[in-house]
């Protein structure tokens, strides 16, 4: 059993919570994606250039052209997940096509003894991050300090801290009971499906009668699937410089496009203490978020001895700044024994029909990290090229703002908490035997994006009722390559074998312990991750 112990304000509800630092940080984080030369040299392009994929990286490896080019990448993609809960394992898996990249440059001479030799303008098209993904679980919750851990605990001390602070704040009370409730932004929707599913009650014995309680009759034992879809598109404006043919410097206009989709089904069941072994409920939500978002990208490249191939890169995004809608659904299920019954009474609560046949939507403001690069490249004739880069991006300084512009206090200090700073390194070499064939390998390290004690804490109005959340560690990524130069046309293959490690948790529970509050969750799912991806760019030169 995970434990952390922390202390837990409650915020005065303004807007209905939605989003979390877990949904802002698969949007915000990015693959190892491009043409297939890119990808097989694992992307350590930054200071060599010459690839339309760098002018994502390092706009100023546009400007290392001298003709111009366009391409177009394919790729073909295997996800697969195996998860370890207490010796029981699952597998999930996912295929999927995909257009990883298509882009043109093109390349304007200025002169051959001007100090500025040439000006070129690109645009290039990448999948920035794939968000397709399945996973599956299922064990018993197990037990803290003799209590039942469950789902239901989370939903009782929700809709208990929501009615306190309605109560402390304004002197009122939230009916759970009322269809109404799911349009106020003052409740959580997780507290409230409890609520009319039968799952939870008032403590009606504690003056202001604003506690609830879990009715959880025995050990849950639990079952999880998630389907996670979508992801984020990249398109990038490009205009770079060549000086002297030793300083390179350039631009990039990044504008993003969102569509993340999520559906997850999370259901318990536990013999009660008449003995009905199907009692229990089952809990499905969708999500979706969607919407576009921009940032600048600035780079320079540099040979700094003019009898040397060695060149130096340098590079700083802005953040991305997003405009996005959380829209959501959810529908509880709930099959429980009532007071004073013999036999099992079901009964369904789906927000959808509560809300007139619709979702919900919230609009917000995402902010993701400032990104540094600095990368390294050399050339041995024509034979060689090698290249190494060091990328930094601290996710804890995420911020959520409401439409109007102010800041999300609660989502905004749950990143701050949650995620950290990662460190990215990429080495790659390219060896042509003979001038129209080339060999190309590549490795990626990424260090961990979840601090290691992270929790998903839901605002106490948040709509959010998928409680699941995953604590990814560091990665690695190793990358082979083969490409054929002809005059004008050219092809490249690329393999990408991606592994990471991560601790899955249905959901975590709320202890008072000494003066805090322990954050208590199952035993950690282990989940070993690993994606193979195919990668074929035909493009031509002119």
């Amino acid at each position: 059993m995970r434990k952390i112990t922390i202390a837990l304000l409650l915020a005065t509800a303004v807007s209905a919570g939605a989003q979390t630092a877990y949904d802002a940080a698969s949007i915000a984080s990015k693959d190892l994606n491009g043409t297939a030369r890119f990808v097989g040299m694992g992307g350590a392009m930054g200071a060599l250039g010459g690839d339309l994929s760098t002018m994502g990286v390092n706009p100023a490896g546009i400007g290392i052209y001298r003709s111009n080019d366009a391409a177009f990448t394919l790729g073909y993609t295997t996800n697969s997940a195996q998860s370890n809960y207490l010796g029981t394992t699952t597998t999930a898996g996912k295929n999927r096509w995909n257009v990883e990249q298509a882009g043109i440059v093109f390349s304007t001479k200025i002169g051959n003894v001007t100090p500025l030799r040439y000006v070129n303008f690109g645009f290039n098209y990448t999948r920035s991050n794939s968000l397709y993904k399945n996973m599956t679980m299922e064990g018993l919750m197990g037990t803290f300090n003799g209590a039942y851990v469950s789902q239901v605990r989370q939903m009782a001390q929700q809709a208990t801290d929501a009615a306190q602070n309605v109560y402390n704040h304004y002197g009122e009370y939230l009916d759970f009971g009322s269809n109404n409730i799911f349009s106020d932004d003052a409740a959580g929707w997780l507290g409230a499906l409890g609520y009319q599913g039968w799952l939870i009650d008032e403590d009606t014995h504690t003056y202001p009668y604003n506690s609830y309680n879990p009715i959880v009759p025995n050990e849950a034992y639990a079952r999880f699937h998630s389907r996670e879809r979508g992801g984020v598109d990249q398109y990038d404006f490009n205009m770079a410089f060549n000086v002297k043919d030793r300083f390179y410097f350039g631009f990039t206009v990044g504008v993003y496009s969102a569509n993340y989709e999520k559906y997850a089904s999370y259901d318990e069941t536990y013999e009660s203490a008449a003995g009905y072994d199907n009692e229990g409920y089952r809990l499905n939500t969708e999500n979706r978020i969607k919407g576009e978002g921009w940032n600048i990208k600035l780079g320079a490249i540099v040979r700094p001895l003019e009898s040397s191939p060695l060149r130096i890169g340098l590079a700083v995004h802005t953040p991305t700044f997003y405009r996005l809608t959380y829209s959501t659904n959810a529908l509880l299920m709930s099959d429980v024994l009532l007071d004073g019954a013999t036999t099992t009474t079901p009964i369904d609560v789906d927000t959808y029909v509560t809300l007139g046949n619709r979702n919900m939507d919230r609009d917000f403001s995402l902010e993701t990290p400032w990104l540094f690069n600095a990368s390294l490249g050399y050339t041995v004739g024509s034979s060689l090229a090698l290249g190494a880069e060091y990328e930094y991006e601290d996710y804890s300084t995420l911020k959520f703002r409401y439409p109007e512009g102010d800041k999300m206090e609660q989502e905004t200090n749950q990143a701050a908490r949650n995620l950290q700073g990662v460190h990215t390194l990429r080495v790659g070499a390219e060896y042509k035997p003979v001038s129209s064939f080339a060999l190309r390998v590549g490795y990626n390290y990424s260090t961990a994006l979840h601090r290691n004690d992270a929790v998903k804490v839901l605002p106490i109005n948040s709509l959010n009722t998928d409680t699941d959340f995953t604590n990814t560690k560091e990665m690695n990524t190793y990358t082979l390559g083969i490409g054929y130069r002809g005059s004008s046309f050219y092809a490249d293959l690329a393999y990408k074998y991606q592994t990471y490690s991560s601790d899955f948790y249905p959901f975590y529970n709320e202890f008072a312990e000494g003066n805090g509050i322990a954050l208590v969750t199952p035993q950690a799912t282990k989940v070993n991750t690993s994606k193979s991806q195919v990668s074929l760019t035909v493009g031509v030169r002119f």
